[in-house]
């Protein structure tokens, strides 16, 4: 039997126009870590614990930037009017009902000043994170950084795992490399010196991170940490918080799956941050998984999407509904009453009924 989820994401896929499916569907080379982001998780189970007498759940976190109802952020995405007219303006109005956080993404084709009066004029507490790439003109980085502040932002996540563009095919195949008349990324408009462009650049460095940490007081995510030695790094300059992800697959194909490097990255940072998982989550038992090998919330990202495009903003409602009625199933059929009361030596391989 399909998923609620499973359906949305083939009724996405029936309107879209196959270029633009190909490129939110798509990843780097032969897809491989796009696949293994998924296919992670279903090596992984859960061991209940029973009998613990805790009759409701509360599925709530905090996080630096805003409290969620739900262990679930939406992560940031690119092109939101591709799949949607109204486009990051529907995706924020969801997020904001579901009381959850949209990181609107630099490369949005709705400004971020729009976003977050979108997300606002559904909750008045709305939180709304601003993701952007460090730029290697300071000029331009500052200048995206206060545009994300004055349009009432609560965080920046920086996203870190890309020096230089990934190679996807589907988008070669297809000639995609723009979008269409008519949309544009809306937050790089009037940047100094006339920069139109996200440029990634392989000389951005831990100065650059450091000279944003500077810039503001807004929390400070990196996103795209991997390895637990960058993790270290990443609290020693000054982040707020850490998010686990091989940027959906669509950076590099050799990169370990997100939640297998997600409890060596828990382990380095120790507590001194919070550490998110975004990538492969496809339901509210991987959310659930997550949160026990040690993450305080998920990111999600293609789903979205998928709801977008098939429902406008009810079917990114639907998808974040989803999500919750799931994992407050299993966090019950697991014992627990809070989302940490999940803990790492209830996550097995299956096969094998020792810690995973």
């Amino acid at each position: 039997m399909r998923t609620v989820l499973a359906e949305l994401h083939e009724k996405a896929r029936a309107v879209l126009d196959p270029v633009h499916y190909d490129y939110y569907a798509g990843g780097v080379g032969d897809e491989v870590v796009l696949a293994e982001n998924e296919a992670a998780f279903r090596r992984l189970a859960l061991l209940p614990r029973v009998l613990r007498g805790r009759a409701r759940r509360d599925l709530a976190v905090e996080l630096p930037g805003g409290r969620l109802d739900l262990p679930v952020l939406v992560a940031p995405t690119a092109f939101h009017r591709l799949a949607h007219p109204e486009g990051e303006v529907a995706t924020a109005r969801a997020a904001a009902a579901a009381g959850t956080v949209l990181v609107s993404g630099v490369a949005s084709t709705v400004a971020i000043g729009e976003v977050v009066a979108a997300a606002r004029s559904v909750r008045a507490d709305a939180a709304v994170w601003f993701q952007l790439y460090p730029q290697p003109d300071e000029a331009v980085a500052e200048h995206l950084v206060r545009r994300a502040e004055r349009a009432g932002c609560a965080a920046l996540v920086v996203t870190v795992d890309s020096p230089v563009f990934g190679r996807h095919r589907r988008d070669a195949e297809h000639g995609f490399h723009d979008l269409p008349a008519g949309l544009t990324t809306e937050n790089m408009r009037s940047l100094p010196g006339g920069v139109r462009d996200i440029v990634m650049s392989p000389e951005v460095s831990w100065a650059h991170v450091a000279r944003l940490r500077e810039l503001t007081s807004l929390p400070l995510w990196l996103k795209g940490v991997l390895h637990p030695a960058d993790a270290v790094l990443a609290v020693e300059h000054g982040a707020t918080g850490v998010v686990v992800s091989n940027h959906g697959g669509r950076q590099s194909d050799l990169a370990p799956a997100a939640v297998e490097a997600l409890p060596a990255v828990v382990d380095a940072v120790a507590g001194r941050v919070p550490v998110v998982l975004d990538g492969g989550v496809r339901s509210g038992g991987d959310v659930a998984v997550a949160l026990a090998l040690g993450a305080a919330a998920v990111g999600v990202g293609r789903p979205v999407l998928w709801g977008l495009a098939a429902d406008g903003e009810a079917g990114v409602a639907r998808v974040l509904d989803v999500l919750r009625d799931e994992f407050d199933h299993v966090l019950a059929l697991c014992g627990g009453r809070w989302p940490a009361d999940l803990n790492r030596d209830m996550v097995v391989a299956r096969g094998r009924v020792v810690p995973a």
